[in-house]
């Protein structure tokens, strides 16, 4: 169930039919400018659309500025906790969103917030997080349950309202798949804000992709999520990649390059797996709406193959029968087969 509402932060449009935008966020020392420059830039060369940074010091809102004019060509929210003054700083600095806990933001700050996102015409995300739910929500449900994840993001919504502001995304996030699931299918019924999809603090890169794919995954597939973001203890361009790679999968990223490839049996008259992985990362940064098919023998290959904009597969030791756009190009040796797609993928990106 997209939402109804729509709202921009900086030029990225979120809501109401708009690209599911992918987001992560810095996890250098705001303060070194330098460093969270270099990690911004590494971001948005993975694909980034949005990226948060942590404010929690008035040395960091004025390291924010510096930020700011640094011309980063993508949005930037300001993360806050605790000190509204560090919101209003970074909003009077010229961020492009910010993003609120209401577990530790009070109703008073909240109203000095608003007045500051109204005078700047910006964007607000309320983020409401398993561990830092409000102190009576959580007492009365005993533990950070869906239904209070909820309750705390409705009710802070419906502050908003009262104060006249309606620029909001939410987001319901827990470490527990079920519970972020769940949450996120009953606040869709609840409100028509964007959502911001995510599993927060998914863990490690191997674990915490598949936590985050399989809850992100099943929202996205009920046509829940505005926005998304991969939450990983590591670097953050894998939580984009991994983001990215998750639309892909559900057809949701327009310009991006599917690589279809078997996982190879004794049937394997092909090296798929090295020219998969050699073909992945020549392809990283080309923008297509393409379907490539890589497989080993004839079993599958020329099914998949002649469907693919570019297909191969094994048919005899050592060679591949190569299709472009569901027509024949003739059989070659394997040691040809990378070179042959690669040109072949820039000649169909230059036409």
């Amino acid at each position: 169930m997209a939402s109804k509402n729509r709202i921009s932060v900086g030029a990225i449009e979120i809501g109401d039919g708009s690209p599911i935008s992918v987001q992560t966020m810095t996890n250098t020392n705001t303060e070194d400018v330098r460093a969270t420059l270099a990690q911004i830039d590494r971001a948005k060369s993975a694909g980034c659309d949005l990226i948060r940074i942590s404010c929690p010091t008035k040395d960091s809102t004025i390291a924010l500025r510096e930020i700011l004019r640094s011309d980063q060509k993508i949005p930037i929210i300001a993360d806050i906790h605790f000190d509204y003054r560090r919101a209003i700083e970074a909003i009077e600095a010229g961020v492009h969103g910010i993003r609120i806990n209401p577990g530790n933001i009070d109703s008073t700050a909240l109203q000095e917030i608003v007045k500051a996102l109204k005078n700047a015409d910006c964007a607000l995300r309320i983020g409401v997080n398993s561990g830092s739910i409000e102190r009576d929500i959580l007492d009365k449900y005993r533990e950070p349950t869906a239904e209070a994840l909820v309750e705390s993001a409705v009710l802070n919504c419906r502050k908003l309202e009262d104060l006249d502001f309606t620029r909001v995304k939410v987001s319901v996030k827990s470490s527990n798949v079920r519970t972020s699931v769940t949450a996120y299918r009953m606040l869709s019924q609840s409100i028509d804000y964007p959502l911001h999809v995510g599993i927060t603090e998914a863990g490690t890169c191997f674990p915490g992709t598949i936590k985050s794919a399989v809850g992100i995954g099943s929202l996205l597939l009920d046509g829940i999520g505005d926005t998304i973001r991969v939450s990983l203890s590591g670097d953050i361009a894998e939580e984009v990649k991994v983001g990215r790679q998750i639309l892909k999968s559900l057809g949701l990223l327009a310009g991006s390059i599917d690589i279809v490839s078997c996982p190879t049996c004794s049937r394997t008259l092909i090296d798929v797996i090295g020219l998969s992985k050699a073909l992945e990362e020549y392809c990283e940064n080309i923008y297509l709406n393409m379907k490539i098919s890589i497989l080993g023998c004839v079993v599958n290959g020329p099914g998949e193959a002649s469907n693919s904009d570019i297909g191969i597969f094994g048919f005899k030791k050592g060679h591949a029968k190569v299709f472009v756009s569901g027509k024949e190009l003739g059989i070659f040796e394997e040691n040809r087969l990378l070179d042959l797609m690669m040109g072949i993928v820039i000649n169909l990106k230059s036409s």
